[in-house]
């Protein structure tokens, strides 16, 4: 058995063209997009990661800004930072790479976020309405996994609604950004979700899981952590894993993911390349919540001035009223 490998970038070139109109909608409107990042360090898929939608905003005209901070930068530092995009009118949307150094804490970074300018939806109350099914943006890479899930079984003759209810849907990884809202997301959809994470591994269950998956969504940032004897046959295998392979001399040479492609392939239904495989929709799907927040912006500045239009006028209704009797 060979695998079908799902192609990332077929579907990515779709959005983008879809994308490419919506920001020349926008600019008829006198509306520009922007997108910021903030990336702290040398991880290598971070900065990896930053120049490809450097690249993608700047093909399709968005505005983009990158905040490079050292790895030793203070928290109240990354904060302050944080804090400036967010009052800058040419940002729509606010991407926070990560690992982040020891000394900033996630949390503290993510509550600094505008929510409506949290395009990965981290920030509490942007989390909170995902988890509720009310999400003001969908997670770009747990946005991306379901968009190439649904549409692999659409073009394969099936109805993903029906498909989802009857499988088990196995995500290992329970980060914030990607774990957790795939797990979320698979809920929605009516599967059978299972949650596996580092202590799932220490505990001897973690491979008792994966073997019984229907879809398996691995983001982990452990090269090879998944390889053929831990799957069944007919698995669809998604990875999310982007795991730089460095030769002796130190230099990395090339990006891997979280399975053993070579041995996975051979009895999985379908599985995605790294790269090539989820990747490149997460980057669209980015600017795409990107474009999202910026059109919100663009309608709440129209209707402002009705609102308070409408409260200068219920505000005065109550003197009028005084002054007749």
């Amino acid at each position: 058995m060979s695998a079908h490998v799902l192609d990332g970038r077929r579907y990515a070139k779709e959005l983008r063209e879809a994308l490419l109109a919506d920001v020349r909608e926008l600019a008829e409107h006198a509306t520009r997009p922007g997108l910021a990042t903030v990336v702290a360090g040398d991880s290598y898929p971070a900065h990896a990661y930053e120049r490809r939608v450097r690249t993608l905003a700047r093909q399709l005209g968005i505005h983009y800004v990158c905040e490079e901070l050292p790895a030793d930068v203070a928290e109240a530092d990354a904060i302050a930072v944080v804090g400036k995009l967010g009052a800058d009118p040419r940002v729509s949307g606010i991407l926070i790479l990560r690992p982040l150094p020891p000394q900033v804490s996630e949390a503290a970074l993510y509550r600094a976020l505008d929510p409506l300018k949290d395009i990965e939806a981290v920030h509490p109350v942007n989390a909170g309405l995902l988890a509720l099914g009310r999400p003001r943006f969908v997670p770009s890479t747990p946005a991306s996994v379901f968009h190439l899930l649904d549409r692999y079984l659409v073009e394969s003759g099936r109805d993903p609604a029906a498909v989802y209810q009857r499988s088990n849907v196995v995500v290992v990884g329970r980060s914030a950004n990607v774990g957790k809202p795939a797990i979320t997301l698979g809920m929605e959809r009516g599967a059978t979700v299972i949650s596996c994470d580092a202590h799932s591994y220490s505990s001897g269950l973690l491979y008792e899981h994966t073997k019984r998956a229907d879809v398996l969504i691995v983001a982990t940032g452990v090269a090879g952590l998944i390889s053929a004897e831990h799957v069944k046959d007919g698995v669809i295998a998604i990875d999310v894993g982007i795991n730089p392979v460095v030769n002796p001399n130190g230099e990395t040479v090339r990006l891997v993911g979280d399975l053993d492609f070579s041995s996975v392939v051979t009895r999985a239904e379908a599985v995605t390349p790294v790269p090539g495989g989820v990747g490149p929709i997460t980057d669209v799907w980015l600017l795409r919540n990107t474009v999202t927040a910026a059109r919100r912006a663009l309608s709440m500045a129209i209707t402002r001035p009705l609102l308070e239009g409408l409260n200068l006028l219920t505000a005065y209704e109550p003197m009028a009223s005084s002054a007749g009797r």
